[in-house]
């Protein structure tokens, strides 16, 4: 079977599962590694290998750019000390831990393996947080959290990596040496990646009439970013949402409504797809990790992986709580700038600790074997462990999370169908002001002014939950429920119309793609401004 047709087959086999999923409500990404560990070990199937350079280049990039995008940036500053605190010292207090751990519990492992483990494994991860968590209605301060954490510990995990990896290699490693090029590296990558946000900021006004060319270079941006900064020997993750965060905090300086329609579709579906292959794809290298366990028999490794495993859940939870009321009591600044969290959220945070792709990629690229010629040591137990640890986080406290949140009620406290409401009617009360101060002394026909007004009075009446004086006394939903379906069933009638243009004239089809736009356009405003809300 060739590679496309094994890509192929696996997206039609996730678009399935998608299906499955959404249908008896299981937890999409544990659903895709459970199916993907079960079809590895069926006899006779070709193996498919993940390689470290895909997922570091293929995947990683786009799936941090589009998280960059989808995080709220002023929700992100308000919790950036908590967010710090967990994407770099949680991530340099696992690692420790974790070495410490490794190099008295398993034999012949040494303080740098140790280290080179931690890296790897400490650093929940972006897709996985995100897909796990979708659509559990926790409050939005955890989620915010726990986005902007995965978002900025990969770039930490990397690091330690990479001097972890050079302590091997070379024998060679100094403490203070590896901080200060640690916080250089950090604050380089996060300058250029603002500058390459204000030069692709620039790009995008240039381009901002052709939707189909911004929509295509917002796929390239990540890429692109990440290329540079591996080239110049800095963090290609931090570059990546350093750019997301700074375009996205712009996005409507730098995008046209067309634009930002298409990129949207577009980018759901790149990330629905490139989100399916990564979770199916760990799944799926089991059977190879295992087929290349070399020098520990498979009971000790999996002591070994669950070991590992606790102790990385165990550290999070020992890190978490403190870490959320300490720094409260001993800044006054804290406690005026941030609410208390409760207990019930710090649990849920504790327990949100999903390991996956990246970590799965980093026990990938470890070399084969040192520059003298000798395995690398321990490469098979370390990338054995890893997919452990990666398995109990993603599918144990995957799992168990949602079953923890309803035992706790840690829920979204604040209505956002009211928020949402309140909104939509300040946006047409200040819609109708600008109409009276104006369009009032005979800039418009007065049935021009009558009907818009009208169209927004009716909004605001709805929204506010209001009777309307009329000889029908109908609630104003009922009559704006009217409206909506009068204008959607119109229409309709008018995509027949171009219906019968397109089978019986010789009118140019371009004409009616055009037109057929602007009803799917009307469609969707109509559709999303339903008072089902």
């Amino acid at each position: 079977m060739s590679p496309i047709e094994s890509v192929t087959g696996l997206l039609g086999l996730t678009t399935l599962l998608a299906v499955i999923s959404r249908r008896f409500r299981i937890s999409f990404p544990i659903l895709l590694v459970l199916t993907g560990l079960f079809i590895g070990w069926i006899p006779g199937l070709p193996s498919i290998v993940l390689s470290p350079d895909v997922v570091f280049l293929i995947f990683l990039p786009p799936l941090l750019y589009a998280a960059a995008w989808q995080i709220d940036n002023v929700e992100l500053k308000l919790y950036s000390r908590s967010v710090s605190f967990l994407a770099v010292g949680l991530v340099l207090f696992t690692s420790t831990i974790i070495a410490w751990v490794a190099h008295t519990w398993i034999p012949g492992f040494s303080w740098a393996q140790g280290y080179l483990l931690g890296a790897i494994v400490a650093p929940p991860d972006a897709v996985a947080a995100s897909s796990v968590t979708k659509g559990l209605n926790i409050p939005k301060r955890i989620t915010t959290i726990l986005e902007g954490e995965s978002l900025v510990n990969d770039a930490t995990s990397l690091i330690i990596y990479r001097y972890g990896l050079v302590a091997i290699l070379t024998s060679q490693f100094s403490l203070w040496e590896a901080g200060l090029q640690f916080i250089g590296i950090a604050l380089a990558s996060v300058a250029l990646g603002l500058v390459i946000g204000w030069i692709m900021m620039r790009v995008h006004q240039a381009i901002n009439k052709d939707s189909v060319i911004n929509t295509a270079v917002t796929l390239l941006i990540p890429y692109g970013c990440y290329l540079i900064a591996e080239e110049l020997h800095i963090s290609g993750v931090l570059v990546v949402v350093t750019v997301g965060l700074f375009l996205s905090a712009r996005s409507d300086e730098i995008f046209t409504y067309q634009t930002r329609l298409q990129t949207n579709s577009v980018w759901a579906v790149v990330v629905f797809l490139l989100n399916s292959l990564v979770f199916i794809l760990i799944g799926l290298q089991l059977p190879t990790i295992v087929s290349e366990l070399n020098g520990y028999t498979l009971p000790e490794s999996v002591t070994y992986a669950l070991l590992i495993s606790a102790v990385a859940i165990v550290s999070r939870i020992v890190w978490v709580f403190p870490g959320a009321y300490l720094p409260r009591l001993l800044s006054a600044g804290i406690r005026k700038r941030e609410a208390k969290p409760s207990w019930q959220q710090v649990s849920v945070l504790s327990w949100a600790g999903m390991r996956g792709v990246v970590s799965l990629a980093g026990a990938l690229a470890l070399p084969l074997t040192l520059p003298n010629g000798q395995t690398f040591p321990g490469r098979d137990l370390i990338l054995f462990i890893t997919f452990g640890v990666i398995f109990c986080t993603l599918v144990f406290q995957g799992l168990t999370l949602p079953v923890l949140i309803d035992e706790l009620n840690v829920r979204e406290t604040v209505d956002e169908k009211q928020e949402e409401r309140k909104l939509r009617r300040k946006m047409a009360q200040q819609a109708i002001t600008h109409l009276e101060a104006n369009h009032s002394a005979g800039s418009v026909h007065d049935d021009v002014l009558n009907y818009v007004k009208n169209t927004y009075e009716l909004r605001i009446n709805e929204l506010n939950g209001m009777l309307r004086a009329s000889s029908l006394s109908e609630r104003p939903a009922e009559l704006y429920q009217q409206a909506i379906r009068l204008q959607l069933e119109l229409l309709s009638i008018e995509r027949t119309v171009l219906s019968e243009q397109r089978s019986g004239s010789l009118l140019d089809d371009e004409i009616l793609r055009k037109l057929e736009q602007e009803l799917d356009l009307e469609a969707a405003r109509l559709s999303l401004v339903q008072p089902s809300i």
